[in-house]
């Protein structure tokens, strides 16, 4: 058969959002996750730009697990004319609805609120799509269990391998034309308390492999004691403690370890709040799929316990007014949007509050800002001068680190024909790619954006 396979990365290439990756076949062409740029404004923008590609003719859409940055550009592609079949394990299914209904609110109530008070460049501001895109999305999904070979085409078959990072997310590994391609999507790590592992692979002869901490260690100390001393030092201030948090995935896990260092009184018993509407259905989905983490059903509901949940925007000022420390937990994690603004806009002003950094922190965003030690934000057109303490806890992350990768990838019985980095940024790239060269003896690549990449000839 004449013919080539190819990798074309059309998101995700030397940055770290907006994950898209085509796999082009005589068979069939096959986009690996639909992500949406985040953080700098120059790369916000290419969610604005048609894909270089003809959407009509990729047939599949293999998704890795539901972040926004893996899933939020999946209305746009509909939109723009793909028919074809999204494929994703049942617990991605819940969370991608969930993540993309919640996305194309903010949109609408941002766009409005910018026209509102006149603060866009964009006369009117639009929103990038709607709820009645991701509506007519949705009629695309279909769900498959992993470890569940599915045939895609006379010569390309696929399944799901769990990969550790958040629930329902997985590794994607292609049978094609008798070569093994592996997508790793999001890495998880090796100890969680809420998941399994990541799955030991044996077989790759191509690997396309994320790099968030390729150039990072992290922290080997338990997050539980960092945690309880960061509670424990804001209220000694008397302030206020606020987790800009993932509602997929950090925010169960940042509540457990709350209720055990309350349980073992490591911490005051101090009121709690989730203030992430996303958050508390996300938690409802992790206790509907069992198999798919670690959890007791009695752990499971003891995520709740001593947490107060706020769907209601309009109570969001209630207890930011309310007199005594507190703990919020609030979306977005990287302060991209959502309800987390609010608290950020009364609380970054007082050096006796706290800010948390719970997880990754994207280029260009304020989650970023924060962590780099900026001086002031900006929010809804406004800067507000930052004396609250800004922390962060990297162990928490829910990306492996580069000894975390290493050590997995040391499991692939024989050294893969080609690796790919993506999800990096440069210098997190570059740092993994030499480790990857000393210790697994393959020579990596770090594609570039919209680079079509020969893999094999047939």
């Amino acid at each position: 058969m004449n013919g080539k396979v190819s990798l074309q990365c059309l998101g995700a290439a030397k940055t770290v959002t907006g994950s898209k990756h085509l796999l082009r076949t005589p068979e069939l062409n096959i986009l690996i996750d639909c992500g949406l740029f985040q953080g700098i404004k120059s790369l916000r923008l290419k969610n604005r730009e048609p894909l270089p590609v003809d959407v009509s003719d990729i047939r599949i859409l293999l998704l890795t697990h539901a972040h926004l940055d893996h899933t939020g550009y999946i209305p746009l592609l509909v939109k723009n004319g793909f028919k074809g079949k999204i494929l994703m394990t049942p617990p991605t299914r819940d969370l991608t609805e969930l993540i993309l209904r919640d996305s194309a609110k903010i949109q609408e109530e941002d766009a409005e609120r910018a026209n509102r008070n006149g603060y866009s460049k964009h006369k009117p501001a639009m929103p990038l799509y709607t709820e009645q895109d991701v509506e007519e999305a949705l009629n695309y999904f279909e769900t498959h269990n992993d470890e569940e070979w599915l045939t895609l085409s006379k010569n390309i078959k696929f399944r799901y391998r769990k990969n550790g990072h958040i629930l329902g997310s997985a590794f994607i590994e292609i049978e094609c034309y008798g070569k093994k391609i592996l997508f790793s999507g999001d890495f998880g790590r090796r100890i969680s308390e809420i998941l399994d592992p990541p799955s030991v692979i044996r077989e790759a002869d191509y690997l396309i492999m994320e790099s968030t901490y390729g150039n990072r260690l992290h922290d080997p100390a338990p997050p539980e004691e960092h945690l309880a001393r960061v509670i424990n030092n804001t209220i000694h201030k008397q302030g206020n403690l606020l987790i800009p948090s993932f509602a997929v995935g950090r925010a169960q896990e940042v509540m457990l370890m709350i209720n055990k260092l309350k349980e073992e009184r490591k911490i005051p018993d101090i009121p709690v709040y989730l203030d992430t509407p996303m958050g508390a259905d996300a938690t409802d989905i992790l206790c509907r799929y069992t198999e798919w983490h670690k959890l007791s059903d009695h752990q499971c509901m003891d995520i709740w316990n001593n947490i107060t949940i706020n769907r209601e925007s309009k109570r969001t000022i209630a207890i930011i007014n309310q007199r005594g420390s507190k703990i919020i937990i609030a979306a977005s994690g990287m302060l991209t949007g959502g309800r987390v603004l609010e608290y950020l806009e009364h609380y970054v002003g007082d050096k006796r509050n706290t800010i948390l950094l719970a997880g990754y922190q994207a280029e260009g965003t304020r989650g970023r800002a924060l962590e780099e030690g900026a001086h002031e934000i900006k929010m809804h057109g406004r800067y507000y001068p930052i004396k609250a303490e800004v922390e962060e806890i990297t162990s928490l992350s829910a990306h492996g680190d580069q000894k975390e990768m290493l050590d997995w990838m040391k499991n692939i019985e024989t050294k893969p024909k080609g690796i790919f980095l993506i999800h990096g940024e440069s210098n997190a790239l570059e740092a993994f790619r030499v480790k990857i060269k000393d210790e697994i003896q393959v020579e990596a690549v770090i594609p570039n954006q919209y680079e079509e990449i020969e893999l094999f000839k047939l």
